[in-house]
């Protein structure tokens, strides 16, 4: 930013010239990015990479979405592309292409189009559809690509009809707007230089495709046809031996830079280079010193350096180190000084002149959108963060998952719950004879594709097959003292309120009916549990709620009183699990007090002046929220 401004402050002056002289090639591409912010193409003598232009980005995001077998991303990453339209109109294509996202969100899907297709077994056949055009625009590249031995020539043909295919409209071929303008036209003869020399490259296994493509696109460069700024222009050392500018910015003063690194010759030593009247690395420092001083014959030079490079702080380039030591040694210690106007410019540019923060939302929609079903879980967050139940059931929102996401946590404790459940459904009352090959086998059913990810297979099994050991062991103690087990059962409980009936619903993980009379609640938890503190305070009410669903004979004509509430925790570490009485015997008194409160939370919120508040007290704040970001919550916003 400091080395645009000191180029856009010079054009104030009638008909001066400006230049940036650097051998840092990224450091050239982000200035002329913030010389954009004015409307200003600076001319790089260097050119730009191929590879960085929408031609040579297209032909890099085509291969790589062959060769990661339509991996999510990747296919996306093409799909999204400007050029990409696949013979359809383009925004009918950008549509296809937003659904064929929401419709990949979650797990990877298995490689190629075979697993395309089965991912979208459920979608519209629309989608199906376009599944198909994408296979016919690919043609045979991405089965090349997998080859063991294929010709060199072969595969580039083969790449380069792809993405013409993939670029082309329903009104325009491809060839037409992938090859235009001197990007295009540069692409172009990278491409045809490519086939003429791949005649005569022995063939390759298909893989060795991607890394020879990418090498050799890297040196390519494309440089415009005509002028850009008639002013201002960016200039390697060499360049700027031979014009004149009125300013020289001389950028990237640090050592490694300018000067670069001396080279290191793994063959000959220095005394073998001088022995055969090669140059020595030290000839190429003296040569960037030699571009340096000739720099400094400018009319006006302003002399710039990154004192921290990537994060980490930067040592001067010694030609700064040695100019200051002369300057101090003729009393000039102040002569290196920073510009103080360019320097405030910089700090103010992107600041706004008014910072007005906007306080925690306070949303009081009418009676009649405030919802009037919420399941156990959901009582939970209305504790806790009344915000976040207004934007699920009021707003809508619902947080879409990851693509390409690896399997989660939440994903793991499915998968058990899911395992458990069918165990003991098919087993409610007695233990079978080997119960634990039977659970590992039902586990196996439920992991499912999921073991094919390497972590899972790895960290999560191991872990089931803990769980599994444990809970045959404690079920077999646990079992005399139960008549029957009840798993996974759904039930509701309406509560009449001054806004109307109010539903609370529930799945009860496990209810045990005991021998001695009454039942046992169980959830299982694959985290962590919550605190007794909380369950308490009533801010961790599912268990007694399932409790008072159950005495309202609200679990499919399930009646009866909870003489005990249990969490079972199922982690898997060491200990493998553990149960976890909530209730100290007084089950009754708990579900009874955490039922007066829900019912108080209920006729607070149906007073249309309730708010629903973000995280009213932190102590009790839920410790994960898909709508944090949403809640403006500062630091001292936070009501102990």
């Amino acid at each position: 930013m400091t080395i645009a401004l000191l180029l856009r402050r010079k054009l104030e002056t009638p008909a001066a010239t400006a230049a940036l002289v650097t051998p840092d090639r990224e450091l050239a591409r982000r200035v002329a990015a913030e010389l954009r912010r004015w409307d200003i193409e600076i001319d790089d003598s260097a050119g730009v990479p191929l590879n960085r232009t929408p031609p040579g980005i297209f032909l890099r995001l085509v291969l790589e979405l062959a060769d990661s077998r339509l991996a999510p991303v990747q296919l996306l990453a093409a799909l999204k592309h400007p050029l990409a339209s696949g013979g359809l109109v383009p925004a009918v294509f950008r549509n296809f292409g937003r659904q064929l996202e929401r419709a990949l969100l979650g797990p990877r899907p298995a490689p190629g189009f075979a697993g395309l297709k089965a991912a979208l077994s459920d979608a519209g056949n629309d989608l199906r559809r376009f599944a198909g055009r994408l296979e016919a625009c690919l043609g045979p590249f991405p089965e090349l690509l997998t080859a063991e031995t294929v010709p060199l020539c072969r595969l580039v043909v083969s790449h380069i009809e792809a993405v013409e295919r993939l670029s082309a409209t329903a009104t325009e071929p491809g060839g037409a707007r992938l090859w235009g303008e001197a990007a295009g036209e540069t692409a172009a003869c990278f491409c045809h230089e490519l086939i003429d020399a791949a005649k005569d490259f022995p063939p390759l296994p298909g893989r060795h495709y991607r890394p020879l493509f990418e090498a050799l696109m890297a040196g390519a460069v494309v440089r415009p046809t005509f002028g850009r700024h008639p002013r201002l222009a960016i200039w390697g050392p060499l360049e700027a031996r031979l014009q004149q500018a009125d300013l020289l910015v001389l950028g990237g003063l640090n050592e490694g830079t300018w000067p670069g690194p001396a080279e290191h010759d793994p063959w000959m030593s220095r005394q073998m280079r001088r022995e055969f009247d090669i140059a020595r690395p030290e000839r190429a420092i003296g040569i960037a010193a030699h571009d340096f001083i000739q720099a400094l014959g400018a009319p006006e030079v302003a002399l710039t350096r990154a004192t921290r490079s990537e994060g980490v702080p930067s040592v001067p380039s010694r030609w700064l180190l040695r100019l200051d030591a002369v300057l101090r040694a003729v009393g000039l210690e102040d002569a290196l000084r920073p510009d103080e106007t360019v320097q405030r410019a910089v700090e103010r540019i992107d600041r706004a002149d008014r910072y007005r923060p906007l306080p925690p939302p306070e949303p009081r929609p009418p009676l009649w959108a405030r919802p009037r079903i919420l399941s156990v879980t959901q009582i939970e967050t209305w504790l806790r963060d009344p915000y976040a139940i207004y934007a699920r059931h009021i707003l809508r929102l619902k947080a879409l998952d990851e693509l390409d996401a690896d399997p989660s946590r939440a994903e793991l404790g499915t998968v058990i719950h899911q395992a458990l459940d069918k165990f003991v459904s098919r087993f409610p009352r007695e233990l079978p004879e080997g119960a634990e090959a039977q659970l590992l086998s039902i586990g196996w059913e439920q992991f499912g594709p999921m073991l094919s990810r390497p972590g899972a297979w790895a960290f999560w099994w191991p872990r089931f097959e803990r769980i599994a050991r444990w809970f045959v062991e404690e079920e077999r103690a646990h079992r005399s003292e139960v008549v029957e087990s009840l798993s996974e059962r759904k039930g509701g409980w309406t509560l009449d309120s001054a806004g109307g009936p109010f539903t609370i619903t529930a799945k009860a993980d496990r209810i045990d009916r005991l021998t001695e009379g009454g039942f046992l609640l169980i959830d299982y938890k694959t985290g962590s549990l919550p605190t007794r503190k909380a369950i308490e305070a009533g801010f961790a009410p599912q268990l007694p709620l399932e409790g008072a669903i159950l005495r309202g004979a609200g679990f499919g004509g399930v009646s009866g009183d909870a003489m005990a509430l249990e969490y079972w925790r199922l982690s898997g570490g060491e200990p493998a699990s553990e149960r976890c009485p909530i209730d100290g015997g007084e089950a009754g008194a708990l579900i009874d007090r955490v039922l007066a409160r829900v019912r108080a939370l209920i006729q607070r919120f149906d007073d249309p002046s309730t708010p629903y508040l973000a995280v009213p007290s932190a102590r009790w704040a839920p410790r994960f929220s898909d709508y944090r970001h949403l809640e403006r919550l500062g630091v001292g916003d936070l009501d102990e």
